[in-house]
Order: structure tokens, then C-alpha cells, then sequence
């Protein structure tokens, strides 16, 4: 990947104030927007007063678990295209996704053959899942890392990660459909949806979000040094490899947070950071809560729009986000091929 694609301007820590405050402003607005759609938008009437309270309770953790989600995409979306100088690169790179989806899989296809002897509740055995299937392929990672320790062997390993983690569920898809009910589950999970997430999966993945977001906030600083390049940032003091290896530990951690809520969404941590960029700065310290606050209601407004899509069954949110992401993602392809050719 070639840095010139993500330098920072001379000026990175210089980002007026004022612009900085509207940013904020729209996004607030934004969310609040968005958290009444989530609230109101859906089958069944808030005017019926025997049903309002359940249909807020189910509507509000689905709002919560999209927002946690979306901010621990949009998060690691940040860490990885600042360690790699690129914007066009996204949390799944690493391989930990895959990984974390994989993890779920399995969860639900051991927990439906042990469901009577299983001591583990059931709303928090695909979270353990997908924690699980992230640290196991950020052990592996971790592993080939202090083989070769670089951009290339991080990229290599994660992409083979990722078509084997991707080729097992796969398999596991094909072994469930054995289950109608389980295939489905199955099915779903891998498409992506909140629409069975409760309060005690928010409680779980919270935790992740939140210590795995303050960690990212506290290596901004040697982020904002690597966009100028590694050479000089090791000139700087910044321990390259240590920096590596930290980031791919956190991205695993957010990852797998982003997973067990809302299973396989796409996009969300690769155009997130990149369409806020222009307007919260590269400073990662700045851009950092911005995003993660953007990612959140990027994805509550995906999951009102799947919702309010005419079809007999609910859009996944996967689908919805891959819907809008795709072209967004093509158009940056086309402006970064436009930068090089000029």
C-alpha cells in the first residue's frame, strides 16, 4: 500500500475549533433523528398502550446494540487505515472478522446440539462465540507477526485468515441447514441483524467497546506520527512493531464486540472514518470519537431502513449496509485512481 494515498497535511493537529464544533452538531442532530426513527418505525403502534412498553423495550435494544456496533466498526476502521496510511482499507483486512463470525457459527450449532445440558445462557453463547473466534485468530496473527513483522506479512496472513475463517462457516451454513430453525439462525447471523439483540448482549460487548476504544484514543498519537510514514515515525520514538501488534489486538477486540451484536456487517469501518475525515481532521484523537459516534448512528439509520423497505421479510442489516456501502466504496476507488493518474 503506498502512503502517499493517506498523507496527512502539515498542519494535522491544526483543525479550527468551529469546524470541529458543527461536525458535532450535524451528528447530533443526526442521532437524534435517527434514535426517534429507531424508536417509532417498525410493525406495531406505540399508541396501543398494552403493547408500547414492550415495543419500546425490543425497538431501544435494537437501537443500542446497532450504535454499540456500529461505533466498534467504525472505531477499528480507524485504527487500521491509519496503521496501513490507506483509507481504503477496513477492520476486516486483519482476518479477526472472519474470525469473530466464524466464532459465532459455531456457537450456535454447539448450543442447539447441547441446548438441554448447556449451563451457559442462551442470549450470551454467540458472544462468547464470536470473543472466542477473534482472540483465536489474533493468536494466529499475533504468531506469523513475530516471524516477519511487517505490513506485508500483517496483509498476507490476514487475507488467508479470512477466506479460511470464511470457508469453514461456509461449511458450518451447509451442516446446518440439516436444522431448519438452526439453518436460519445460522443464515441470519451471517447476513447481519440486530433484530434478536437484547439489553444482556449490550451488556457484554460494552465493556469491549469501551476499553477497546479509550486504548485507541490513547495510540492516536503514534497513529498521527505513522501517516507521515514508518521511517519517520521510528525516527520520532514510535515503536513500529509494538504498534502493530497493539492495533491488530484492539481491532480483534472491537471486532468481535461488533459481531456478537450484530453478526456480519459490512462497509461500516471502511467508509465511516473516510467520508468523516475531510470534516473532524486526521488527527486520530479527533477523529476517533467522531467516527465512533457516526458509525453508531450509521447503522441505527441502517436498520430503520431495512425495516422500512416493502418486502415480505425484514432486509439483514448486512445486506442494507452492503447496499449503500458498495457504491460509497467504488467512488472512493475511483477518486483514489483519479489522484494517481493526476
Amino acid at each position: 500500500m503506498d502512503s502517499s494515498t493517506h498523507e496527512p497535511p502539515p498542519n494535522i493537529g491544526d483543525r479550527r475549533p468551529t469546524k470541529l464544533f458543527w461536525t458535532y452538531g450535524v451528528l447530533l442532530g443526526a442521532f437524534v433523528a435517527v434514535g426517534l426513527a429507531a424508536l417509532t418505525v417498525g410493525p406495531g403502534s406505540l399508541f396501543d398502550p398494552s403493547l408500547r412498553d414492550t415495543y419500546l423495550e425490543l425497538r431501544g435494544a435494537r437501537a443500542c446494540s446497532a450504535f454499540v456496533a456500529g461505533a466498534a466498526l467504525s472505531t477499528g476502521g480507524v485504527l487500521v487505515q491509519g496503521l496501513f496510511r490507506n483509507p481504503l482499507a477496513s477492520p476486516s483486512i486483519l482476518g479477526t472478522t472472519a474470525g469473530a463470525s466464524l466464532g459465532g457459527q459455531i456457537a450456535l450449532v454447539l448450543f442447539s446440539a447441547l441446548v438441554t445440558r448447556s449451563e451457559v445462557a442462551p442470549e450470551l453463547v454467540v458472544p462468547l462465540g464470536c470473543l472466542l473466534g477473534a482472540l483465536a485468530s489474533l493468536a494466529v496473527l499475533l504468531g506469523f507477526m513475530r516471524r516477519g513483522n511487517d505490513r506485508l506479512v500483517l496483509l498476507l496472513t490476514g487475507f488467508v485468515l479470512s477466506a479460511f475463517f470464511l470457508s469453514m462457516g461456509s461449511f458450518l451454513t451447509s451442516v446446518a441447514q440439516e436444522s431448519w430453525e438452526l439453518g436460519r439462525a445460522v443464515v441470519a447471523f451471517s447476513l447481519g441483524s440486530v433484530s434478536g439483540a437484547g439489553f444482556h448482549q449490550v451488556l457484554f460487548a460494552l465493556p469491549l467497546v469501551v476499553v477497546g476504544g479509550v486504548a485507541s484514543f490513547l495510540w492516536g498519537r503514534p497513529l498521527d506520527l505513522m501517516l507521515s510514514g514508518e521511517n519517520e515515525a521510528e525516527t520520532l520514538g514510535v515503536d513500529v512493531k509494538t504498534l502493530r501488534r497493539w492495533v491488530a489486538a484492539w481491532v480483534s477486540v472491537l471486532v468481535a464486540a461488533a459481531v456478537s451484536l450484530g453478526g456480519g456487517v459490512s462497509f461500516v469501518g471502511l467508509i465511516v472514518p473516510h467520508v468523516l475525515r475531510p470534516f473532524a481532521g486526521v488527527n486520530h484523537r479527533r477523529l476517533i470519537p467522531a467516527s465512533a459516534f457516526a458509525g453508531g448512528t450509521f447503522l441505527v439509520a441502517c436498520d430503520v431502513v431495512g425495516r422500512l423497505i416493502p418486502t415480505r421479510s425484514e432486509v439483514p442489516l448486512g445486506v442494507v449496509t452492503g447496499l449503500i456501502g458498495a457504491p460509497v466504496f467504488l467512488m472512493l476507488l475511483i477518486r483514489t485512481a483519479r489522484g494517481y493518474d493526476g
